[in-house]
């Protein structure tokens, strides 16, 4: 059953190349097995903010992934530009519309 995360996140201020650093990262994790999209969100309100939408086939996939970007092959510059910790919140895909 495929399920989304969703990853929020405020860039820290004058973070630069924002937008280099979300495709890099971003680009790594659609090609990651499993991935089935992502979608990129910016608050009108804040452009600072930012909302990840991640589709995965599983939840092992999405689990090989976390343990992927913990190795020195998967870490990246995303934490470089956060104000603080993300907030990830998961949703499984149950009900078609």
């Amino acid at each position: 059953m495929t399920f989304t995360v969703l990853l929020e996140f405020q860039a820290k201020d004058g973070a630069e190349d924002v937008p280099g650093i979300l495709r890099e990262v971003l680009s790594q994790t659609r090609a990651f097995a499993g991935n089935e999209g992502i979608e990129v969100l910016i608050d009108d309100a804040d452009p600072s903010r930012f909302l990840v939408v991640e589709k995965w086939e599983s939840v092992p996939a999405r689990d090989a992934y976390v343990a992927w970007r913990a190795t020195p092959d998967g870490a990246n510059r995303l934490g470089a530009i956060m104000a603080s910790a993300p907030s990830f919140r998961t949703f499984e895909d149950s009900v078609p519309i």
